[in-house]
C-alpha cells in the first residue's frame, strides 16, 4: 500500500492536459501513474511517485524501474485505475486520463468510482469537468446560473436542496430514468441532501477543481 499524506492523483492513458499536471505538482499533489499512465506523465516532463498497473501498456518499463517505483500487479479481474486505487491511501485522489478516450474505459472508471466512493473522497477530471464522487450530503457555492449536474451512479433519492433552479426535494434519480444534467446554481450557496448514503456524482466546470478538492 502506498500512502500518502496529501492529495494524490492517478494518470491513466487517455488525454491529459500536460500543463494541469505540472499545476499538480506545483501544488503538492503527488502523481501516480496507472500503467501506461506513465507515459503520459512522462511526455509531461515528470516522473510519477509510483507506476501500478499490469504493465502491458508502460514504454520501456526497465528505464522507469530506475526512476521510480513500479508495481506490477498481474492479475486480469480489475482495471489499472482499480489496481492504483486499491493500492493506495490519500486523503483526496484525483483521477485524469480515465474517460473521453475511449467509452469502454469511460465505463469503467464509472464503476471504479461507484465502487471506491464510499471509501475515498476522489473526483474525475476531464478536459471539461470535474465530477466529486459524493456519498451523503453536500454544501458548496455556485455562481448564478453556473451549470450544476447531479448524476445517479445508482437510483437514489434526494430529500431536498437549496440554491438551485431546479429544486432536487423528494426526487429520485436513477440510470434509465429522471437524471439531473444541466441544472443551474441560483448565485451563492447550494445544498443537496439524499436520503441517504447512495454514491452519486456532482458535476461541475473543470475550473472548479480547487474548490472541490478543499483545503
Amino acid at each position: 500500500m502506498v500512502v500518502f499524506d496529501g492529495p494524490m492523483a492517478i494518470v491513466g492513458g487517455g488525454v491529459v492536459d500536460p500543463a494541469l499536471l505540472v499545476e499538480l505538482v506545483e501544488r503538492g499533489v503527488a502523481l501516480v501513474a496507472a500503467d501506461g499512465g506513465g507515459n503520459t506523465i512522462g511526455d509531461a516532463g515528470l516522473v510519477p511517485v509510483a507506476i501500478i498497473g499490469d504493465l502491458d501498456s508502460l514504454t520501456d518499463r526497465a528505464d522507469w524501474e530506475r526512476r521510480t517505483r513500479v508495481i506490477h500487479i498481474p492479475e486480469q479481474i480489475t482495471t489499472d485505475f482499480q489496481k492504483a486505487l486499491y493500492s493506495t491511501s490519500a486523503p483526496v485522489t484525483l483521477a485524469l486520463g480515465m474517460t473521453g478516450k475511449r467509452l469502454d474505459h469511460t465505463l469503467a472508471a464509472l464503476s471504479a468510482v461507484l465502487q471506491f466512493a464510499p471509501k475515498r473522497k476522489l473526483l474525475l477530471v476531464d478536459e471539461v469537468d470535474v465530477a466529486l464522487a459524493v456519498v451523503g450530503p453536500i454544501t458548496f457555492t455556485a455562481g448564478l446560473g453556473e451549470r450544476v449536474s447531479i448524476h445517479p451512479l445508482l437510483p437514489v433519492d434526494f430529500l431536498r436542496s437549496t440554491g438551485l433552479l431546479y429544486p432536487m426535494d423528494g426526487l429520485r434519480l436513477e440510470p434509465g430514468g429522471l437524471i439531473g444534467t444541466s441544472n443551474e446554481g441560483t448565485g451563492g450557496v447550494v445544498q443537496v441532501v439524499p436520503a441517504d448514503e447512495t454514491p452519486w456524482l456532482l458535476i461541475l466546470g473543470k475550473e472548479r477543481l480547487w474548490d472541490l478538492v478543499g483545503p
